[in-house]
């Protein structure tokens, strides 16, 4: 028998194995993008580029993040209704996937209205207020602002939403099991966090 002979059957069944492997590829990639598009895409895009300041950027959000506040929405450790009812019967595999989803998408950064507000920003980002016993936030967010593997991304979030955010924290509205955010976020001003806003909204 010639080696040809032998060979067809292997290649054969390599290219079967491949086909099916791709087509399985294929079908999760589309039961991810129908997912996205039955429950995420009014606020935050098909992309996770939200185009209101309502609505959070998902878009390169770290996934183990996103995979902790999908599951905090949905065991009610963080409290939203509109979201509880969008995640409430997500299993785990599809929280998983649309996280992974989400952070594989890159992120667009707005324009700072205001260039001088946004070096304010990026000086207490990076070096806090001593003067008030404001910590960097770079300090756990990282000079960049990519956050890591439990901590959110903050680089090119929008303005308002960051805003909005940290006043959640101030006033206990949003809730962290360590209450870290809460201590860190007290001293701040109303210009500060605006400041911050701006920049953070401002860099990929």
């Amino acid at each position: 028998m010639r080696l040809a002979d032998h060979a067809a059957p292997i290649v054969t069944t390599v290219l079967c194995a491949l086909t099916f492997a791709f087509g399985v590829a294929r079908a999760d990639d589309r039961s991810v993008r129908q997912l996205v598009e039955a429950r995420c895409q009014n606020c935050h895009g098909m992309e996770g580029q939200s185009s209101s300041p309502n609505y959070p950027k998902l878009a390169s959000q770290n996934a183990e993040y996103l995979r902790r506040q999908l599951f905090n929405f949905k065991l009610g450790k963080r409290q939203s209704a509109e979201m509880k009812a969008q995640v409430a019967d997500l299993s785990a595999a599809e929280v998983q996937a649309l996280a992974a989803y989400f952070s594989s998408k890159p992120i667009i950064a707005d324009i700072a209205f205001d260039p001088a507000l946004a070096e304010k920003g990026r000086e207490i980002y990076l070096k806090g207020n001593p003067a008030t016993g404001v910590t960097a936030c770079a300090t756990c967010h990282g000079p960049q602002a990519h956050g890591a593997l439990f901590l959110p991304r903050l680089a090119g979030q929008h303005a308002s939403y960051i805003e909005r955010q940290i006043r959640a924290f101030i006033d206990r509205t949003r809730q962290t099991p360590d209450m870290v955010m809460h201590s860190v976020v007290t001293a701040l001003t109303d210009d500060e966090i605006v400041a911050l806003g701006q920049y953070l909204s401002g860099i990929e």
